[in-house]
């Protein structure tokens, strides 16, 4: 997925004790299917380490469409993909091929400069099939936006999960209501998909400085006030925060520690330094970046 700066969600500041702002993401044609993007904001860059957020989909293909982005570029940042539904293939330019199914972690570590596509699998080409999910970014701390790239799959059956009254958790990443994640991560964050039960309750731990709600359906009332889905609620810091589902709700609660400063953001390159920014496209337009074995097809540098 990528970015460009004139698609910005709508960000709205909140007077509410326990939320601190409102992202209300704004939807993007892909051509191959919709998605809303919600980070970056005009107003909140990041959530912790966390620079990007799409909500992709859900997007239904008949039997002779499909999902085709095609091979482009990363650097300093680690791409997390999760579907809730469907199955999109991976292929990038360390030789990695995964099928991405419900449930499992697809971490890509972008570092100095990597390229992938995603596309849907050839399996799937010949039958109707329904695609729903998250593709987010983490920025890289300072020390780490040039390290070597790395590509990681976690098995939907690695990632921790608890049920308890209504409340079925899973910690995508980092830890959080005693559960550990295994994805290995480059700074401290944390990464918990929810559904909750009509009327059930829960509470957000405060164990992390920044933390957002993104509601993929259903409603939350917090501080006796009701949110939508396709809302991001991005919570004030130090408390605990009590929610509560008005109908079946899903959605995730993300966050982490804050980096070591602003990062710059231009299409699909994350960096702290303007000038390895400018390096990234050059690189890009020029066709220095390595390329994805068995794949011809790449996107353009976009002329803005």
């Amino acid at each position: 997925m990528s970015w460009m700066p004139d698609q910005e969600p709508e960000c709205h500041e909140q007077k509410q004790a326990s939320i601190a702002r409102i992202i209300v993401p704004r939807a993007r044609d892909l051509g191959d299917f919709t998605v809303r993007r919600v980070l970056p904001s005009g107003r909140q860059q990041m959530v912790g380490p966390f620079i990007f957020f799409d909500h992709m989909g859900p997007a239904t293909f008949g039997v002779s469409e499909g999902m085709d982005v095609r091979p482009h570029p990363h650097i300093g940042l680690a791409t997390v993909t999760y579907l809730f539904k469907g199955s999109i293939l991976h292929r990038d330019s360390l030789g990695s091929e995964q099928l991405i199914a419900p449930g499992a972690i697809n971490w890509m570590l972008a570092g100095k400069g990597i390229v992938h596509s995603e596309r849907t699998p050839y399996a799937m080409r010949g039958q109707t099939e329904e695609v729903e999910g998250l593709q987010l970014w983490v920025a890289l701390p300072t020390h780490l936006e040039e390290t070597e790239p790395a590509f990681t799959h976690y098995d939907a059956r690695a990632i921790p999960e608890k049920r308890d009254a209504g409340i079925y958790s899973r910690v995508l990443a980092g830890q959080y209501a005693g559960l550990t994640s295994p994805v290995q991560t480059q700074s401290p964050l944390f990464y918990v998909e929810v559904r909750l039960d009509d009327a059930a309750h829960t509470v957000i731990e405060a164990n992390y400085t920044e933390r957002a709600i993104y509601i993929v359906s259903g409603k939350l009332v917090i501080d006796e006030q009701q949110y939508d889905a396709a809302q991001m609620l991005v919570l004030a810091p130090g408390e605990e925060i009590p929610v509560t589902a008005m109908s079946n709700s899903h959605f995730v609660v993300l966050g982490g520690e804050p980096l070591d400063g602003p990062r710059h953001v231009w299409w699909n390159f994350v960096s702290s330094r303007l000038e390895r920014i400018e390096e990234a496209k050059d690189d890009w337009r020029e066709k220095r970046f390595p390329c994805v074995p068995g794949e011809t097809e790449w996107i353009p540098l976009p002329e803005k």
